[in-house]
C-alpha cells in the first residue's frame, strides 16, 4: 500500500527531475552539466519505478499522471534525434574531447606512468643483460645498429606504401591497447609495458653505438603523436577495465556501459593523430634531405599543439538557462545512461 509518508520521501526527487527538465526546456541538454545529466538518467529510473509502484493503487491516479509527464519530458530529452554534421564534429573534438580528456587524465596518468617504468626496465635489461637486447632486437637490426646504419633508411624508396604500412599498424597495436581492457586491463597493461620496454631497448642500444642523434631526429617529428596515441589508448583500456572491476553505485552491467561510452570517446581522437603521425614516419622523419634540426623543431610543434589543445581548449560547461548551444550534442552519454536503467 502506498503511503503519505513513502509519497513524501519521493516527492523530493520527482521535485528534482522537473526542476531539472525545466532548466533544459530552452537550452536542451546543453542547459544541464554532465552531473546533472547522470543525475537525471539516475532519477528516470527510480521514477520509472515509482510509477511502476503507483499503478497498483487505484486512488493514486493524479500522482500516476504526473510521473508519466515527467517521464515523458525526460525520454523526450535523453531520446532526442542528434544533428549530425560536420559542425557536430567540430564541436567534439574543439570542446567535448578536451573536457573529457581531463576529466580521465588520471587513467592516461597511469598508462603513461607505465609505458616509462616499461622503458627504464628495458633500458636496465640491455644494459645489464645484453642477451635480452639481442632477444627483443633480433640479428638483423643488431647488425644495423654495430655498423651504425638505421634500418628505416629502406622507407625512403618505398614511402607511399611504407606510409600506409605504418598507419595500420600504429591502428592496430593501439586499438589493441584499447580493446584488451575488456580483460579486466591485463592486456592493455601488458601492451603498454611492452611497448615501453621495446623503446627502452632500442634507446639504449642506440646510445651503446653512438646512434642516439640518428634514432631521436627520426623518431621526434611522429613520435609527438604516436606515442602520446598509445598511451591515451592506453588510459582508454585502463578507464574500460575500471568500469569492468569498481562499478561503484552502478550495476556491473551499467558501469560498463558507461565506462565503454566514455573510454570508446576517448580512443577515437587517436585516429586522426596516428593518420597524422603515419604520414610525417614514412616521408618526414626517415628523410635524410632534412635538416635534423628541423626534425626536432617539428616534433616540438607538433607535441605543444597536441598539449594545447587538450589542456588549454575546451571548458566545463555550467548549468544555465542561457546557453545556446545545440541541445543535442550531449545525449549519447545520457541515452547510454538511461538505456541501462529501463532494460531492466
Amino acid at each position: 500500500m502506498i503511503t503519505n509518508r513513502w509519497i513524501e520521501t519521493r516527492r523530493k526527487y520527482w521535485d528534482r527531475m522537473a526542476v531539472l527538465l525545466d532548466r533544459s526546456a530552452s537550452a536542451g541538454a546543453r542547459g544541464l552539466s554532465h552531473r546533472e545529466l547522470r543525475e537525471l538518467a539516475l532519477l528516470y529510473r527510480q521514477i520509472a519505478g515509482d510509477l511502476s509502484a503507483l499503478r497498483q493503487e487505484r486512488t493514486a491516479r493524479p500522482l500516476q499522471v504526473q510521473l508519466n509527464q515527467l517521464l515523458t519530458r525526460a525520454h523526450n530529452l535523453i531520446y532526442s534525434r542528434r544533428k549530425a554534421g560536420v559542425s557536430l564534429i567540430w564541436r567534439f573534438f574543439r570542446h567535448d574531447y578536451p573536457v573529457l580528456f581531463r576529466r580521465l587524465l588520471p587513467y592516461t596518468l597511469a598508462s603513461l606512468v607505465l609505458m616509462v617504468g616499461g622503458a627504464l626496465l628495458g633500458a636496465t635489461l640491455t644494459l645489464f643483460r645484453p642477451a635480452f637486447m639481442t632477444h627483443m632486437l633480433g640479428p638483423q637490426m643488431l647488425a644495423d645498429i654495430h655498423h651504425h646504419k638505421m634500418w628505416t633508411l629502406s622507407v625512403n624508396s618505398m614511402a607511399p606504401a611504407a606510409s600506409s604500412a605504418i598507419m595500420t599498424n600504429n591502428l592496430s597495436v593501439t586499438f589493441a591497447a584499447y580493446a584488451m581492457g575488456i580483460t579486466a586491463g591485463l592486456g592493455t597493461l601488458y601492451m603498454i609495458a611492452w611497448n615501453g620496454v621495446l623503446l627502452g631497448v632500442v634507446g639504449t642500444a642506440c646510445a651503446q653505438h653512438q646512434m642516439s642523434l640518428q634514432l631521436w631526429s627520426f623518431v621526434a617529428p611522429h613520435g609527438s603523436l604516436e606515442l602520446p596515441s598509445i598511451v591515451i589508448a592506453g588510459g582508454a583500456g585502463l578507464r574500460l577495465a575500471a568500469g569492468l572491476l569498481f562499478p561503484g553505485m552502478y550495476s556491473r552491467r551499467h558501469a560498463i556501459m558507461v565506462a565503454g561510452a566514455e573510454s570508446a570517446k576517448l580512443v577515437s581522437a587517436v585516429i586522426p593523430l596516428l593518420i597524422v603521425a603515419g604520414t610525417f614516419e614514412g616521408f618526414f622523419s626517415p628523410s635524410t634531405a632534412i635538416p635534423v634540426p628541423l626534425k626536432f623543431v617539428t616534433g616540438a610543434i607538433l607535441f605543444s599543439l597536441l598539449l594545447t589543445w587538450l589542456f588549454a581548449t575546451g571548458h566545463e560547461q555550467p548549468a544555465a538557462t542561457g546557453a545556446k548551444a545545440p541541445s543535442s550534442a550531449p545525449t549519447a552519454a545520457l541515452q547510454s545512461s538511461a538505456a541501462s536503467f529501463t532494460s531492466k
